[in-house]
């Protein structure tokens, strides 16, 4: 029996990318980690407490007098470049699990409203500007609009609140958007606000107009629901459907239940950190193999929030359920890599995602190390170097598929840390 664990902190970056200041100049000097690590200090007091983290070798790849400089762990860190253009949760997990994310479309809204206007009138809706502004009304109580978390253009909301209409017909409406929305994610959001969503609509950049969910209240209120309808991918070809054709139960837990796809896996969404990690140690308990997906989102909340005493909060919560994850995963088919999907520096002075890169690390009870790693070029690199992993047959116990579309997934030569920026790794020779 063997696991293997991908956790990804939503959010964690670990230093600005060189093009980082291209969107916003201050973003030149993004760092989640350092930022959060230096704010937290001076709060509390004391440094974090991320025993975890450093003993996953944090410290090798993101140098800071609060980390551990050295560890006795057979780990491999590194950090990986995005791979994708902007910073976007979406983008950075189907990246990571093998689609190419590299020429992602952006779009405004407003360089589309004819045809959004045109396909949501044949459903039957009703749509017109709010004000007079790029936005579109719905029904007189859904807003479709511009995305002001993510880079500008990368993703369209369909807001409403729960109090007004089911989540259902959100979803109906956010899903004819999809069907002439240009970029990678449209994403329905239903949750309770402060007040009326239009008290909320502000400018972002790019020539942007949308809610302002933080400022909503939909993230402090509870009860929220989200979906999260992507550009059309071949989901067959990423690493949870691989895995699943290899006979290898696959579980995605928290926000990567939400927005990876794949039939067989089992499902286990959730926002709170600690209902996140539950589930995770529950599906590494479980008998047998396994692979595990899990997502901690309230890192990336936090960072739209600029709250970076909870952005401390978390990390220690995430680092304790690591301990635990690290206590359970001795065998030696066992391998556990914590990662990021972009940065959210709560301290940059904005609400948006930043384009950082971010930690690969990784271990395995049987493995050698500790190693330092080379830069990879994509985030891409983590879910070939899963797949390679998980298709070496520990003991014998797993069977890889067999010819068709999906054996031809695979490293190139010299490994995946070699694919260039963009490549996705189901697409290499």
């Amino acid at each position: 029996m063997s696991k293997t664990v991908i956790l990804v902190i939503d959010g964690f970056g670990i230093g600005a990318m060189p093009d980082a200041g291209a969107l916003r100049p201050g973003d030149a000097a993004a760092d989640t980690c350092g930022h959060v690590l230096d704010h937290c200090r001076a709060s509390l007091g004391r440094p974090l407490r991320l025993p975890a983290l450093g003993q996953l070798g944090l410290g090798l790849v993101h140098p800071h007098p609060d980390l551990a400089r050295s560890t006795r762990l057979p780990v491999t860190a590194g950090r990986a470049a995005l791979g994708y253009p902007g910073a976007d949760t979406y983008a950075g997990h189907q990246t990571m699990m093998g689609a190419d994310f590299s020429r992602v479309t952006v779009a405004r809204l407003a360089d589309h409203l004819p045809e959004v206007i045109s396909a949501l009138s044949a459903a039957g809706h009703r749509a017109e500007p709010l004000d007079g502004r790029p936005l579109l009304l719905v029904d007189g109580a859904v807003l479709v609009h511009d995305n002001l978390e993510a880079d500008p253009g990368i993703n369209w909301n369909a807001s409403g609140r729960l109090d007004d209409l089911p989540f259902d017909r959100i979803l109906a409406i956010a899903r004819t958007v999809r069907t002439v929305a240009p970029v990678a994610r449209v994403i329905a959001v239903g949750g309770h606000a402060d007040g009326p969503l239009s008290t909320y609509v502000r400018d972002g950049d790019g020539g942007t107009v949308g809610l302002d969910t933080p400022a909503s209240g939909f993230y402090r209120n509870g009860g929220l629901e989200v979906q999260h309808l992507g550009a059309d991918i071949d989901h067959t070809r990423q690493l949870p459907d691989l895995a699943a054709r290899a006979g290898i139960p696959v579980t995605l837990v928290g926000k990567a239940a939400d927005i990876l796809a794949c039939d067989a896996a089992v499902r286990r969404p959730a926002v709170g950190t600690a209902e996140v990690l539950t589930h995770t140690l529950e599906a590494v308990r479980a008998p047998g193999d396994g692979l595990v997906v899990a997502n901690v989102q309230e890192t990336d909340l936090a960072g739209h929030q600029q709250d970076t005493d909870r952005y401390g909060r978390i990390l220690e919560q995430t680092d304790a359920g690591l301990s635990a994850l690290l206590g359970l995963l001795s065998g030696a088919g066992d391998r556990l890599t914590v990662t990021g999907d972009h940065g959210n520096d709560p301290t940059i002075g904005h609400a948006y995602h930043t384009r950082e890169y971010v930690p690969v690390l990784t271990y395995s009870p049987d493995g050698a190390g500790p190693e330092l790693r080379a830069d990879a070029g994509t985030l891409a690199s983590v879910g070939a170097d899963a797949w390679a992993w998980l298709r070496r047959g520990v003991r014998g116990s797993l069977q890889v598929p067999g010819p068709g579309p999906v054996s031809s997934c695979g490293l190139p030569p010299g490994g995946a840390p070699g694919l260039a920026p963009g490549t996705a790794w189901c697409d290499a020779p």
